[in-house]
This record gives C-alpha cells, structure tokens and sequence, in this order.
C-alpha cells in the first residue's frame, strides 16, 4: 500500500510540530523544513486545524502549534483520515467494471488487508514518532528551531 503525497506530508508536518518546543513555525517555514512547495503544505495544514490536531494563529507571533489532541491523535486515525475509507482497487469504477465483480474474493481480501495496516499503525500515537533518535533529527533538519 502506498500513501497519498498528502497522507505522507501531513505525518511529517504533525512530528515537526511535536518536536517544535515553544517555537511557532510558519507555514511556509515548515514547507521549506520538508521540501514541499508551500501551496500543498497549506492544504494539508488546513485539514489537520480541521481535524482539530494543529491550531494557527496569524500575525506578529503566530504560527502553527500541535494540539493537545494531535499530540496524543492515533497515526491510523491520521492516515485514515487523509486516506480516507475508499477500497484499495476500484473494482465497479471507469468505463469498463471488473468482469470478475460477481464473483471476485480479491477485493474483500484487499479490504480486510487495509483495515489491518490502519489497524496496526493505531496504537502509535504522534508523540511516540518523535522519541529519540526521530525527534533530534528532526530539530537537526530544521531552518528555524
């Protein structure tokens, strides 16, 4: 299985933002820490403030700060929520519906497969991706601490 750009971003964005301290970065600060154009990291900002796991404040000492709840959120509730609860293959979509619909136990065992990773990553929280070493590598890569 393999993650959407954005599932992958907003992961890397919640751990710098628990490793972050008192520091408030930007947007466009942590944009620039992982190397992604700033655009697509507003959009997955936008939907972690949504989520209730990051809080902004605009201005003269504002800035992006991890919530309580992000700290403590469930990376399978992250990735499910970025992922969203769609099948891993897309058997009635396009022009042309798989043949074998009726009859196929592929998908089923695709679904059962999906839930298992989701179900594997929930015990991890945020806070535990940025215990040591993660967490001083992290302020290591970062421009602005």
């Amino acid at each position: 299985m393999r993650l959407l750009r954005s599932t992958d971003l907003a992961l890397r964005v919640l751990m710098r933002l628990a490793v972050a301290g008192d520091s408030n970065p930007t947007t466009r600060g942590v944009a620039a820490d992982m190397e992604v154009p700033y655009t697509h990291a507003a959009k997955v900002v936008a939907e972690l403030q949504h989520l209730g796991l990051v809080a902004a404040r605009r201005g003269r000492g504002g800035g992006l700060a991890l919530t309580d709840a992000g700290r403590e959120a469930s990376v399978g509730h992250v990735v499910r929520s970025f992922e969203g609860d769609g099948d891993v293959v897309d058997c009635e979509g396009g022009a042309a519906p798989c043949p074998l619909s009726p009859a196929c136990r592929l998908r089923g065992a695709l679904r059962r497969a999906q839930e298992a990773f989701y179900t594997s990553l929930d015990p991890m929280t945020v806070g535990d991706m940025v215990t040591a070493p993660t967490g001083p590598l992290l302020l290591g890569i970062s421009k602005a601490p």
